[in-house]
Formats: C-alpha cells, structure tokens, sequence
C-alpha cells in the first residue's frame, strides 16, 4: 500500500478521532526550537492539520506538507483561513519548499513514513542558517501498550489482526537508527502523556482511523471490528475505554 494514498478513505474518522497534544509538548517544542512570533516552520506529513493548528496558536506560521490529498484538503478547509498557514503537496523528500526558508522543521506522527537520509537532504535545504541549537522536532502520541486490560487486549488484536502493524508502528523507528540517520546525531528525547477516553462509536473511529487497520470491503473488516466490540464491552468503565499516551519528542539539530 502507498504510504501517500493509504489515508485516503479515513480521513473523516481522523479528523474526528485522532488525539491532539498536549499544551506542554508544543509549548516545549517551541522552547527547544527557540521559535518566536513569525518564524516559518514546515510541518511535515501535517496529515490533516492537527498539529498545524497548535502552532498557529503560537503565532507561529505554519508550512503544512501533506502528500495526501484528501488529507490536505481537511487541512485547508480548517486553516486555510488563518493568518501564517499555507499547505504544499510534498513530501519530507521532496517538499516544494523554497531554499532556506523555513526557521525549523516539525513532524507530528509522521517521522515513521519518511525516507531519513534523503528527508535530512531536503531538510538541510529548506532550512535557514541560523544559530539555533536544535532546529527540528519529531513528536508523536506514543499508545500504551500496556497497563490496563483494555489497552494489553487492543495491542493483542492489532498484532494478531491488524494488516501491517508491526511494520509502520512508530516503535520501531524510534528504537532504529532512523533518527540519527535523519538528525545527523543522536536527538535529545523529551516525554509527557496525554489520555483519550472512548465510547463505542469514538472507539471505533479512533480503530478506523488507523491504516492498518482492515477498511469496510476488507476480508477481515466484519471480524476485526466484531472483535474490538467485545474488547470493549469485557473491559469498559462506566462506558467508556481509554487510549493513554506518551507523548515523546525528539528534537536536535539536523547537520
């Protein structure tokens, strides 16, 4: 499956159902990045502009790079009115961007689809000589696998049921050289936690926003989400399961 195209039929459940983060993860981001009102970042893999958004609210302007298109589309049609936002369809090889025109450079839940030599390259490309210590950022919603039977039954399912979890999971970037090879050094790693709470029809939202995840027409779809209904109603508090986190972020300066 392509990683540009695999978002394409979820994009309404991603919208609705994909965790924002934390108000101390981006206000850190911006600390570590030394990033002022009016400094230009690329977001890169911006998906549908969850993380755009938080740093607008920062006066920060935002270059969203999507490949996706419908998820570009969502993107543009929350931001496109705001000040400082414009999206571009690139990717983290290949942004469109102008040379040296981006302060730093920003990828929320996106660092796992990239190619890290080749985004380095473009990296070092876009960015604009400065003196800053760190100037790129790496973030994600890091999902519990354990701790609770709700959380250790949905991991079971994914890795039992799931199409090719255990390849794109961000895990397994994050334990690699991916990032040493994208950074050019070891980063610097930072965590704090977020928490998402469901009931069934958020639950399933939040599955089916996922790319691994069987899509309707898919063999085991019917099975999937039959298996996940009974996940949640043996482990359900009050109607409601919880997807806890921990945000982690990875920060440096590319070189």
């Amino acid at each position: 499956m392509s990683t540009t195209t695999r978002f394409d039929d979820r994009v309404a459940d991603y919208v609705l159902h994909r965790p924002s983060y934390p108000a101390d993860a981006i206000d850190f981001v911006v600390s570590a990045l030394a990033l002022r009102p009016g400094d230009v970042i690329a977001d890169v893999g911006a998906g549908t502009g969850i993380s755009s958004a938080l740093f607008l609210d920062r006066h920060i302007d935002v270059r969203a790079i999507e490949p996706n298109g419908p998820m570009r589309a969502a993107a543009e049609s929350a931001l496109g009115h705001r000040p400082g936002f414009s999206a571009h369809a690139g990717t983290a090889e290949a942004t469109t961007l102008p040379d040296a025109s981006v302060d730093a450079i920003v990828a929320a839940q996106a660092f796992h689809w990239f190619d890290p030599p080749r985004a380095r390259e473009e990296a070092l490309r876009i960015l604009r000589p400065s003196a800053r210590e760190a100037n790129a950022a790496l973030i994600w919603n890091a999902r519990r696998e354990h701790g609770t039977p709700f959380l250790e039954g949905y991991e079971r399912l994914l890795l039992e049921s799931a199409i090719d979890y255990a390849k794109v999971r961000h895990q397994s970037v994050a334990t690699s050289d991916a990032l040493e090879r994208f950074f050019g050094a070891r980063p610097t790693k930072w965590s704090t936690t977020n928490v998402q709470r469901f009931d069934w029809e958020g639950l399933r939202g939040r599955a089916a926003s996922s790319s691994y995840i069987p899509a309707t027409g898919h063999p085991t779809h019917d099975d999937f989400f039959r298996e996940l209904r009974a996940l949640f109603d043996r482990t359900a508090e009050d109607g409601l399961v919880a997807f806890a986190y921990d945000v982690d972020v990875y920060y440096a300066r590319v070189r």
